[in-house]
């Protein structure tokens, strides 16, 4: 995670004359594609090229005699790791958020903006701070960005029905029919994974989230048009989706959408571009917010998806399982790179396994208290004796997408009290989560302290949500639903897969964090007068026992731990060879 190599300073001269050029008075650089998605192909890469941050999530405001860049907690370390304090000021997304910051410290300069790499949602905050956002035809940095990667072309491949649990026809039909229901004609769909999920196909066209760039339109009559470079779609699977789906390149969605005119049309103002409802207005067209109408289809898994997740998270298990009793000899012989590489190596000897849904995240010592830390060659240090070891990781398999979070003490002294009673608090939020049950009709923000009580109790906290939705083999990150304080006001509903992961990071001495995905279900309460809903545990790998002070938990949360455990040895150990399985047998063992 050191500073990156590029030449910063050149970049933002050159930023800047064809800013002066174009009689602009600053540039909002967002982490952003023209989906708006957090994976993102290299010719995108915007950001990270006029920076040099590499994080997921962040904004720059470049001005004629400053740059400032944005990060969420997550990146604070990263990003002052990454970027040169001469050229670069660093402020927090929440606290000291683009739109106030421009307010106090910009008001009045004309700042340019590329609406195909915003939402309408995200411009509204900009426009209630009063700052004069300048929309451009073109992005400024690509004129500067002069060996600047060719979009993808990786072509598209089937999702078998047997994974996808439903036909396209029958995916376009449930779409369909809410928009429907709303009054509405056709809809936007910007966001690649929606588009893979009702055409039932797969993609490689960025790193980790299996899906092919493009857009579409879905009409009230479940027709769609796609709009993808016919290079990407094998004649085959153009054929399978018949005559209701039709494949035209990109350049021709503005004749599409100008063909909607006086039409009803659905755009998401929190999640697709700008530039889509801005087009359909200038056409004559009726533009009607609303979530894209596949989003909660999606999340909400088909019963054929929900069982691949277990398959999946089976099979992933066996190779977490079997990483966690090799790196208790890693102390002193291992780096943070060669674990994680460690890992991806156990994962890809097992069946079905098509890659990591996210880079690993490997942190030893004080690096487990950067959330997102990447290691990196000039990052990378030795897992030493005695040191926490947080190991956050996952994999794609057609069944299903993993996510997982596992943080050990190396030894072989036992860990420092304070530091096992942290860990025992963040097990505590993660355990009451897990075993909770809720109405229907709960939103995500109505869950996030149930995983924060403990922590707060002795004062600590994370600054991260507590869980996000995960997709059926998409993204490892999937609205609408997520548990946070920021959470969307979006009921859970049965079959989403959320994750659970409370942490605690000491900057420059260590973090923990322990993540499990959950599967939502309904709750079996007989005497009840509403419907509840509650968890099913989908990932399988032993806590950390020696981070256990087994005095602080209550009887409730060392029975749901026992039982957990003895689930674990029973999905895992069978498919472990003697000395894998005997191990997991003494971690899994009864708590004492």
């Amino acid at each position: 995670m050191a500073l990156n190599t590029l030449n910063s300073d050149e970049r933002l001269k050159a930023l800047r004359a064809e800013l002066a050029r174009r009689d602009l008075d600053g540039f909002l650089v967002p982490r952003a594609d023209e989906h708006l998605g957090e994976y993102v192909p290299a010719n995108a890469e915007r950001l990270a090229w006029i920076s040099g941050f590499t994080g997921s999530a962040g904004l720059a405001v470049v001005l004629a005699d400053r740059a400032v860049l944005f990060t969420d907690g997550r990146y604070v370390l990263q990003a002052a790791a990454q970027t040169d304090p001469a050229l670069w000021q660093r402020r927090h997304l929440i606290e000291d958020p683009p739109p106030a910051w421009l307010a106090a410290n910009a008001r009045g300069a004309r700042i340019g903006y590329d609406p195909w790499l915003f939402a309408e949602e995200t411009l509204a905050r900009y426009t209630e701070a009063a700052i004069a956002l300048v929309g451009v035809g073109s992005n400024p940095i690509d004129a500067v960005w002069h060996d600047r990667p060719a979009p993808p072309l990786t072509p598209i491949a089937d999702h078998p029905l047997a994974f996808a649990g439903m036909s396209v026809g029958a995916k376009r039909e449930a779409a369909a029919a809410r928009l429907r229901e709303a009054g509405e004609d056709a809809a936007v769909i910007s966001d690649p994974a929606s588009i893979a999920w009702l055409l039932n196909f797969r993609g490689a066209d960025v790193p980790y989230t299996p899906f092919g760039l493009g857009f579409a339109l879905l009409h009230a009559d479940a027709g769609v048009e796609l709009f993808m470079a016919a290079a990407k779609v094998p004649a085959a699977l153009a054929a399978g989706w018949g005559n209701a789906v039709s494949l035209s390149e990109r350049e021709a969605l503005p004749g599409a959408l100008a063909a909607l005119a006086g039409k009803r049309v659905r755009v998401d103002p929190a999640a697709s571009p700008a530039w889509f409802a801005a087009t359909l207005r200038a056409a004559g067209a009726t533009v009607r917010p609303g979530m894209e109408p596949c989003i909660l289809l999606k999340a909400s898994k088909n019963p054929v998806e929900r069982e691949g997740a277990r398959i999946a998270h089976r099979r992933d298990a066996v190779a977490l399982c079997r990483f966690l009793r090799w790196l208790e000899t890693a102390a002193g012989r291992e780096t943070e790179m060669s674990a994680a590489a460690r890992l991806l190596a156990l994962r890809a000897e097992g069946e079905g396994f098509r890659g990591e849904s996210f880079a690993a995240i490997a942190g030893a010592g004080e690096h487990g208290a950067v959330i997102h830390y990447r290691a990196t060659p000039e990052s990378d240090r030795p897992i030493g004796s005695d040191e926490t070891f947080l190991i956050d990781s996952g994999g794609q398999y057609p069944e299903g997408t993993t996510d997982v979070t596992r943080t050990v003490w190396t030894g072989p002294a036992a860990p420092p009290r304070a530091i096992a009673a942290t860990y025992t608090r963040v097990l505590q939020g993660h355990v009451a989560l897990a075993r909770l049950a809720f109405p229907q009709g709960v939103a995500g923000a109505h869950l996030d302290a149930i995983a924060r009580a403990a922590l707060w109790s002795a004062g600590q906290d994370f600054d991260h949500g507590t869980g996000h939705g995960v997709g059926s083999f998409l993204s490892v990150h999937e609205g609408p639903v997520s548990i946070s304080r920021a959470a969307k006001n979006v009921a859970i509903a049965e079959g989403m897969i959320l994750s659970d992961e409370p942490g605690f990071y000491a900057p420059g001495s260590y973090g923990i964090r322990i993540e499990n995905l959950l599967l939502v279900q309904k709750a079996d309460f007989p005497e009840a007068t509403k419907s509840f809903l509650g968890f099913e545990t989908l990932t399988f790998a032993p806590y950390a026992r020696c981070l256990i002070i087994a005095a602080m938990l209550t009887p409730d949360e060392r029975a749901w731990i026992d039982a957990y455990h003895a689930r674990v040895l029973a999905q895992v150990g069978p498919s472990l060879d003697a000395a894998d399985r005997a191990w997991l047998a003494a971690a899994c063992a009864p708590l004492v």
